[in-house]
């Protein structure tokens, strides 16, 4: 990869990255007050974890955007987590670590609860050990993150 690819790339995905990081912010913030028996509450932390995973498969489709990786229309969510742990010889390094893929797919999976369970009250246990998660699935995002761009850096 040429230098000036790998400079859009990295701001593209700079950027990305800066909207994970501003959920993440917000995520610890709204930890400190959440009251688990209060379903607006709950529901608001329920979005911010929408959101957060939301944040990173967009970043994941700019990777595969930019190495043209396809993704197949059936599983499509599922698959870009899968995508992004593949070491593709000669085109790009993997971007997630098998850990970090597992923890993302966990918030991958609530966030598809979220989205297509109308009638169903968000569990608020279940919503707390997510978001007790979040810092470490950030940490080793941003750890990945950086490897990748290591591997990828021209020279």
């Amino acid at each position: 990869m040429d230098e000036g690819a790998f400079s859009i790339l990295e701001a593209a995905l700079r950027a990305r990255c800066r909207d994970i990081d501003r959920i993440v912010t917000r995520i610890a913030e709204r930890r400190e007050t959440l009251d688990p028996r209060s379903a607006s509450d709950v529901d608001s932390m329920g979005y911010q974890l929408h959101n957060l995973y939301g944040a990173f498969e967009q970043l994941f489709e700019e990777v595969a955007r930019f190495f043209e990786n396809r993704i197949d229309e059936g599983g499509y969510h599922a698959n870009l987590i899968r995508r992004m742990q593949l070491d593709v010889s000669g085109v790009r390094p993997a971007l997630l670590a098998q850990g970090t893929a597992q923890e993302l797919d966990e918030l991958r999976r609530f966030r598809h609860l979220f989205r297509h369970a109308y009638a169903t009250d968000l569990d608020p246990a279940r919503v707390a050990e997510l978001v007790a998660k979040v810092s470490g699935i950030s940490d080793a995002f941003d750890q990945d993150f950086e490897r990748f761009l290591t591997r990828l850096r021209p020279g």
